[in-house]
């Protein structure tokens, strides 16, 4: 009997959470989380968006002001973050090269991080290398199920090179 009155008033109240109406201050609320979740993943425009719409419904909302205002300073960095995180998430599941150019190597990295992430991330990386250091640097990978930025890692620390993420794409650069 315990059971069956404690069921019914577990039914009653999860009927009642459905129902109760939500203020204006809870949605503005629920909007400025998920401005701070897309702000953590990198993605900008939609944390803009976010903040926009908790300001929309709840104009005091002093928290969606101010981060709000950090994003129109801290876009590309921010952006960069986000890059970084998203290459970091995609699993290569394996690489064999062996004395590749780094070219080649970013190429195919590249390429590799599309097909795993099923065209979910393009990392649109940049060679700057005008004094050709980087042109005869060879590369020998052979790894399996890694994150892409530690393939990335293995890259540059075999080119002698360094790594910067940039708001549009991830620059490699001689040391």
């Amino acid at each position: 009997m315990r059971t069956l009155i404690f069921s019914l008033f577990v039914a009653i109240a999860a009927a009642h959470a459905q129902t109760a109406p939500v203020t204006p201050r809870q949605t503005a609320d629920a909007y400025y989380a998920r401005g701070l979740a897309a702000e953590r993943a990198g993605d900008v425009a939609a944390a803009q968006a976010a903040f926009g719409a908790a300001l929309q419904v709840n104009p005091q909302h002093a928290n969606a002001r101010y981060r709000l205002g950090l994003l129109r300073t801290n876009a590309a960095s921010i952006a960069a973050r986000g890059r970084e995180n998203k290459i970091g998430g995609v699993m290569i599941p394996e690489i064999l090269l062996d004395e590749a150019t780094v070219s080649e190597t970013i190429e195919l990295l590249g390429k590799l991080i599309e097909r795993e992430s099923e065209g979910a991330t393009a990392p649109n990386f940049v060679v700057q290398d005008p004094k050709g250091l980087l042109r005869e640097r060879k590369i020998t990978l052979q790894l399996k199920n890694v994150p892409a930025s530690a393939v990335l890692q293995y890259v540059t620390t075999q080119a002698d090179a360094k790594i910067r993420y940039d708001e549009h794409a991830v620059v490699i650069e001689p040391r």
